[in-house]
């Protein structure tokens, strides 16, 4: 089972005032639901590009662990030479990222060796790739360097929504046998997905056990 590890990467929500923002609590959890409809999908057309099974990664799914941040981005301009980013360069640790963000620029990916800007389009979603179906994928698939570069030029404060849809704690992430062969052997030994996302956060967060003692698990 999950036991107390899984609990440290779920907690209760904090909602606004229903006083204040009456529909908020309603329309996040139907976004969340929605967004999670459409990641389903995504991880379909993702194993029909690496196998003839649309259903390769359904049974990891079932039920997906998810959750959906509400970022803001305040309006000071980064200072790449300085070190200085509204978010610093990184790979998303899970299988895929949904991201809504407003029509403020600032996100870029590493294509190439070279930072590339990702403009905003009207009624779309970015898709990040994340660590997981890299490995699932022996690296046919790559997880996507992004960082957020807040210009100088006509500079606004940014909000974004990431939601990120990955597989349940204890499903095993192991190169699929299509991704791999003699000339091509597996890079990435198996490991569950509750472990991989431990084992991240604990390298990136210094106080995340201390901070995560205790917790008890929480539906949703």
């Amino acid at each position: 089972g999950e036991g107390a590890d899984a609990a440290k990467l779920r907690g209760p929500n904090v909602w606004p005032d229903p006083a204040d923002l009456p529909e908020f609590r309603s329309v996040m959890e139907r976004y969340k639901e929605e967004a999670g409809r459409i990641c389903r999908e995504l991880v379909r057309c993702f194993a029909l590009a690496v196998s003839d099974d649309e259903f390769t990664f359904d049974r990891h799914f079932d039920p997906a662990s998810s959750f959906l941040r509400l970022l803001h981005y305040s309006a000071e301009p980064s200072d790449v030479d300085a070190g200085v980013y509204g978010c610093g360069a990184h790979s998303d640790y899970g299988m895929i990222t949904l991201l809504l963000t407003d029509d403020n620029p600032g996100l870029q990916v590493l294509k190439g060796g070279e930072w590339v800007d990702v403009h905003p389009r009207e009624g779309a979603f970015v898709v990040n790739i994340g660590d997981m179906f890299e490995r699932w994928t022996n690296g046919k698939f790559v997880s996507g360097r992004h960082r957020v570069v807040i210009p100088r030029e006509g500079t606004r404060e940014r909000y974004s929504a990431p939601f990120f849809f990955d597989p349940d704690f204890d499903a095993i992430v192991e190169v699929l046998e299509s991704c791999c062969d003699d000339e091509r052997p597996a890079r990435f030994p198996p490991i569950s997905s509750g472990q991989y996302l431990l084992d991240k956060y604990r390298a990136t967060h210094a106080d995340f056990d201390e901070h995560t003692e205790g917790r008890r698990e929480v539906g949703g």
